[in-house]
């Protein structure tokens, strides 16, 4: 079953974010129907910057790029920003991230430079001009089964009338999903998923503004999938700080109330029994 399906169907699923290929791994090895390329924290990790729109679309459909051919099986739904400029980088960045094989494209109605949805000062476009956008990228899409996502940053500047307002534009305007940024309380969020027809995605930004709710909870609620984009980064960020403070201190890695994962079963992980096949078939050739 293919990610549009299990969304059609009303299957509820959780994506999380991936901010490295270390992480893709090791969600190919949970199973995740689906996983997320976060703008926030791919650029944390590949170049250590800020969710500021820094990042080019280039680096960003590189990114997407090497993830989709890392995660195997598992959808991945691509923050795409702004569009990376006007209408014309919108449809370039269409065409670039579903050659880099991005089965779900999100668009956002920030200003450019913008910045992390969970943070004071954003400033929103008009909303005609992020519905040009939405219509200029669902004419850009090639492959029927790639869908794009609307998301609205305005409740910070507009309430939770004027997310309804721009969402119901966005939708008119062919958006096959909408991503409420920002919802504050429970009540909201209800309020935005009963009010539209077409699947409401939801954000849980670990230490955000959203509520953390559990799958069953946010299925409930009438949300379609949620994503958790920082929470396998900020789990990873909180290992590595204390094993490194740990080694500074102390000199030494051999601590017991210090988890590290199994060398060999990373080496495993990574793919190096594949590599080992390769060697005994081919290397015996050679002798």
């Amino acid at each position: 079953m293919d990610i549009r399906e299990k969304i059609e169907l009303g299957e509820f699923f959780c994506a999380p974010g991936i901010p490295d290929m270390i992480s893709a791994v090791v969600a190919k090895k949970i199973g995740f129907d689906a996983v997320y390329a976060s703008g926030y924290w791919m650029g944390a990790s590949a170049y250590g910057l800020p969710d500021a729109g820094i990042l080019t679309l280039t680096q960003m459909a590189d990114r997407v790029s090497t993830l989709v051919d890392v995660v195997g099986d598992a959808a991945v739904i691509a923050d795409a920003d702004t569009g990376f400029g006007g209408l014309l980088n919108v449809r370039e960045t269409v065409r670039l991230y579903e050659k880099a094989g991005a089965q779900i494209i999100q668009l956002e109605d920030q200003q450019f430079p913008k910045k992390c949805g969970h943070l004071e000062g954003k400033r929103v476009e008009d909303i005609d001009t992020m519905a040009a956008k939405i219509r200029v990228a669902k004419d850009a899409v090639e492959c029927k089964s790639t869908l794009i996502i609307a998301r609205t940053d305005s409740h910070q500047s507009e309430g939770i009338s004027g997310v309804k307002k721009r969402l119901d534009c966005y939708i008119n305007a062919g958006a096959d999903i909408v991503f409420p940024e920002a919802l504050k309380t429970e009540e909201e969020m209800y309020d935005i998923c009963s009010s539209f027809e077409v699947p409401v995605m939801a954000n849980m930004a670990d230490g955000g503004i959203t509520p953390i709710l559990d799958a069953n909870a946010l299925s409930d609620l009438g949300f379609a999938f949620a994503i958790f984009p920082g929470t396998a980064a900020l789990a990873a960020a909180a290992a590595v700080e204390n094993v490194l403070n740990r080694l500074k201190m102390t000199g030494t890695s051999l601590h017991k109330d210090i988890e590290l994962f199994d060398f060999a079963e990373f080496c495993q992980l990574i793919g190096f029994d594949d590599i080992r096949d390769f060697e005994d078939k081919w290397l015996r050739l050679k002798d």
